[in-house]
């Protein structure tokens, strides 16, 4: 049986004067790319760059809206209505698209950022009100969503493409989601645990939950972070480690069809 993944980072977070990841060295290694829309990270001028450089390495593009909090990193939930949640994730793609049209490239998927993406994976109106920005946007996207969520639903129903995302930094509750930052052992620190249960995660479906117990998992792509200390190690680690496994690197476009 072949096996085949994307491998997608968050991208474009830099704000200003302020840097983050080294997205420069980070893309070429990667099959698809969430470019931060400028509301929880990310500026006009990091946009422009970003998609420029994504283009030239010939890797999906995808948007990544969040939260309008720049100094929570868009990591801190909101309470907003269900049309606020739709419009937000309109603007964003709006944004983003603008200058994927400049430079004559097509937005690949959307996937939603940090404390909207999880509480979209709980919430089913949330979710659906995201796609629904997504389908008036552009019905051809992929919603890039985690693993058996709400989100994932929620695009289904809508008619919409969608995949499943698994994260090789971080740690599983027994019901899929991901364990919280806020709580002990929510990021697995070992490169090479983290790598084995990328491995098992596409091959046997399953992954080990922070209690011990196992559990179903899809992975269609997988989410590296690029900002860390040994974001870039890890990134070429991980993906020597797929292809010695004859696990093929492709983008979503390529996987989901």
């Amino acid at each position: 049986m072949a096996f085949k993944v994307d491998l997608n980072c968050d991208l474009g977070e830099s704000f200003g004067n302020y840097k983050i990841g080294g997205d420069d060295k980070i893309i070429p290694l990667i099959s698809s790319a969430n470019v931060a829309c400028g509301f929880h990270a990310g500026d006009p001028v990091v946009m422009k760059k970003t998609i420029e450089t994504a283009k030239k390495n010939n890797i999906g593009i995808g948007a990544h809206p969040g939260f309008l909090d720049l100094m929570g990193f868009g990591r801190r939930e909101m309470k907003i209505s269900i049309d606020e949640a739709k419009a937000y994730v309109l603007y964003q793609l709006g944004a983003l698209g603008a200058f994927c049209k400049s430079e004559d490239v097509k937005l690949q998927h959307v996937k939603p950022h940090g404390a909207l993406y999880n509480m979209a994976a709980k919430d089913y109106k949330l979710s659906r009100a995201i796609c629904k920005a997504v389908a008036e946007f552009d019905n051809s996207l992929i919603i890039l969503g985690l693993s058996g969520s709400e989100t994932l639903k929620a695009a289904k129903d809508l008619g919409l493409k969608y995949a499943s995302e698994v994260f090789a930094d971080r740690a599983y509750e027994e019901d899929g989601s991901l364990v919280a930052r806020s709580k002990e052992g929510a990021m697995i620190h070992d490169e090479n645990e983290a790598i084995e249960r990328v491995v098992k995660m596409i091959k046997e479906q399953k992954v080990t939950s922070i209690t011990g117990k196992e559990i179903p998992i899809k992975a269609d792509s997988i989410c590296v972070h690029g900002d860390g200390e040994k974001a870039l190690l890890f990134v070429k680690k991980i993906r020597e480690k797929l292809e010695s496994e004859n696990i093929l690197i492709q983008k979503l476009s390529e996987i989901v069809q």
